[in-house]
């Protein structure tokens, strides 16, 4: 085996030279967010092409996040050995291989495989990004606003995505929403070649093959369980329940090792940190609660509003644009009245654009939406905060762990929330549709594809001529939709809450100046 040595320091770089690579890191992770709003928009046609089955639909979607949270602990304690850089640029190779491998996809199965091979490169960037920008820049005023610069251009990519996707859409097929990748990536490869500077930890923590088994296996073993439930419809599953008690065990062991050890691989012990553990908190429960209500919205407006593919994207536009200017402002206010009061009353205001789905009278129309939309994306933005809190609040040679926890917090909690939530949903759909009858009137070959997917139904609804199958079908996905969103925004208001009594009063973006 290659021994993975420590390479020798490196003297602090020029102001201009961190800031350059802290575009290049942004950029790059611009490239990732684009990747997935796109794959938001492509869902639709991609599903008439491929015809995956409901459960297919949801690995297609997650298996990118399971396989990058299970990946992330191995992939931050290689980073600090072997080298940040190095690290990142073999990500950058990895995601560009498999974008290219779309080309030979022809079924749902090969778009999974290819899914979890862009979680592997996912793995190894998204986590580095984050620890290089701790470890580039020792000033705290200086990170804060790097942090804040990261978060809106992950913003911008959200507003680009659903762009380009409508665009390549309209025009080529469903494997340019994968292709785009390519060339994006070998530019971000060539920038990190000659900006970024190589950055290991002075003190990583010891390489431990259980830990890495068993985070891993913990995390796979969860999302199937749940996953199990979600697509029976039922908690009478005994397979799943086997395979939950397995998760649950696994990953109680694999804290308790990591707890005992004098030097883990992974520091669970940054959790005493308060402000650490706001932050994550914030982070988990805000993707739990709006993943699976951002995925159903994109689907609305294309399966039930009827919008074009590039017609959904630009009206995406809102919730991006109003995320990318919250992340720039939520760190200077942050300074002005604390991160506590801004990293909660940010996740509150998007609990309450989501509460406002619910309960927007008559109709569903994307005018009565706008605004909500607005409110979600400024919370979204504002969670720079909570970046900043967890980077800063854990020490430069445990930046690898803060950066794996912190993402690990935003993938398992998009993972659950479209398992969990995105369950419920169909759940719903499908009990809305089947009540109001208007299957029958589907040959059973036709009915069974329509309640697994609104897609699907309008599609085949439209082909049957068969006007009052569509629209039964759009009052049951948008009831769904609602709901969902109910359920989301009140979880939100929850975690706000719980961020609030989490984080000490007097806590400051400088982690020198002391927290309770």
């Amino acid at each position: 085996m290659t021994d993975i040595t420590t390479p020798p320091a490196r003297p602090p770089i020029s102001t201009r030279r961190a800031w350059a690579a802290t575009i290049t890191l942004s950029m790059s992770l611009l490239v990732i967010t684009m990747d997935m709003t796109i794959l938001n928009i492509a869902l639709p046609t991609m599903s008439r092409e491929l015809q995956p089955s409901g459960e297919q639909l949801l690995w297609i979607v997650d298996v990118y996040s399971l396989v990058l949270a299970g990946l992330l602990v191995a992939s931050s304690a290689v980073a600090d050995r072997w080298g940040r850089k190095r690290l990142l640029l073999t990500g950058y190779t990895i995601f560009a291989l498999a974008s290219l491998l779309v080309l030979f996809a022809d079924s749902p199965g090969a778009v999974i495989a290819i899914r979890a091979m862009l979680g592997i490169g996912g793995a190894m960037i998204m986590p580095t990004t984050l620890s290089l920008i701790r470890t580039i820049f020792t000033d705290t005023k200086q990170r804060a606003m790097a942090l804040a610069l990261w978060s809106a251009i992950a913003g911008l990519g959200a507003a680009i995505g659903p762009l380009v996707g409508g665009v390549l859409l309209e025009n080529l097929s469903w494997h340019s929403a994968f292709l785009v990748n390519v060339p994006l990536m070998v530019l971000a490869i060539i920038a990190g070649v000659l900006l970024l500077p190589e950055s290991v930890s002075d003190k990583p923590g010891a390489w431990d093959w259980p830990t890495i088994g068993l985070s891993f296996s913990g995390m796979i073993a969860l999302m199937w369980s749940i996953k199990k439930f979600g697509k029976e419809s039922s908690l009478a599953v005994p397979s799943a329940w086997v395979v939950f008690a397995f998760a649950v065990i696994a990953l109680t062991v694999f804290v308790r090792r990591s707890l005992r050890q004098d030097d883990p691989m992974l520091d669970v012990g940054l959790f005493r940190s308060r402000p650490f553990t706001g932050g994550i908190a914030g982070a988990l429960g805000s993707m739990f609660a709006m993943a699976a209500a951002l995925l159903l919205l994109a689907q609305w407006l294309q399966s039930v509003e009827g919008s074009s593919p590039i017609s959904t994207g630009v009206k995406l536009i809102p919730l991006a644009l109003a995320a990318a200017g919250a992340s720039l402002v939520a760190p200077k206010l942050a300074s002005m009245i604390g991160p506590r009061a801004v990293l909660a009353g940010a996740i509150g205001l998007s609990g309450l654009g989501m509460v406002v789905i619910y309960l927007i009278p008559g109709e569903l129309t994307y005018a009565s939406i706008v605004i909500a939309l607005c409110l979600v994306g400024a919370g979204i933005g504002s969670l720079a905060v909570g970046s900043v809190l967890i980077m800063s609040g854990s020490p430069e040679h445990r930046a690898g762990n803060a950066a794996a926890m912190e993402e690990t917090s935003y993938e398992v909690g998009s993972v659950l929330g479209v398992a969990i939530l995105g369950s419920v949903a169909s759940v719903m759909y499908r009990a809305d549709l089947d009540s109001s009858g208007e299957l029958a009137k589907l040959p059973g070959e036709l009915a069974g594809p329509a309640r697994e997917s609104i897609g699907a139904a309008v599609d085949i609804a439209n082909v049957a001529g068969l006007p009052d199958v569509a629209e039964a079908a759009g009052e049951a996905f948008t009831g769904s939709m609602q709901v969902t969103s109910l359920i989301g925004g009140l979880i939100m208001l929850g975690v706000a809450l719980t961020v609030w009594f989490v984080v000490p009063r007097g806590t400051t973006l400088d982690p020198d100046a002391g927290h309770g």
